[in-house]
């Protein structure tokens, strides 16, 4: 059965939450809290089953029942922190550490993807300047500094660098 068509039928017949809690041996475990934390961090489910001595479906059983798969998704960055964490202890090329800290870096603490971008209208920043900054920039290239602080530029600095100073 296809996963859509799972969640459909899930959907349609909802498990009952007093029948799971009756049956189910992660409701009644005594280190329920520290299993269902372990799962919304993102330990490996396999990991997570043998410790405590549960099944793996039963886990995912679980967690379907009392919305832990939302909550996972949404702490996606403690999976990434994992792997940043770890990139020096395993075998990980460097684009894949670097692949990991980039994603960490879009997503915001409700596990969205958040792309970041900006934009700066060089019209009204020259409108600012002054006629003494605009005859400076006009003649060498000199910016004011409080234009390059506002948006970052480095035109004196990579100008410098290909002079080779």
């Amino acid at each position: 059965m296809s996963a859509k068509k799972r969640a459909n039928r899930v959907a349609e017949n909802p498990v009952s939450r007093g029948r799971h809690e009756h049956q189910c041996r992660i409701c009644l475990h005594s280190k329920r809290d520290e299993i269902e934390q372990g799962f919304v961090n993102w330990v490996s489910p396999a990991r997570i089953a043998k410790k405590f001595g549960i099944s793996r479906d039963g886990l995912y059983r679980h967690a379907h029942v009392f919305g832990l798969m939302d909550k996972r998704r949404r702490n996606i960055r403690a999976a990434l922190e994992r792997m940043i964490e770890r990139a020096g202890e395993v075998d990980a090329t460097a684009a894949a550490v670097v692949a990991a800290i980039q994603a960490y870096s879009k997503i915001n603490a409700a596990g969205q993807w958040v792309d970041r971008s900006e934009h700066v209208n060089l019209n009204e920043l020259f409108d600012r300047m002054t006629r003494d900054e605009m005859e400076a920039y006009a003649r060498d290239g000199t910016l004011p500094a409080w234009f390059e602080d506002f948006t970052g530029a480095t035109a004196s600095k990579s100008r410098a660098a290909e002079n080779g100073r």
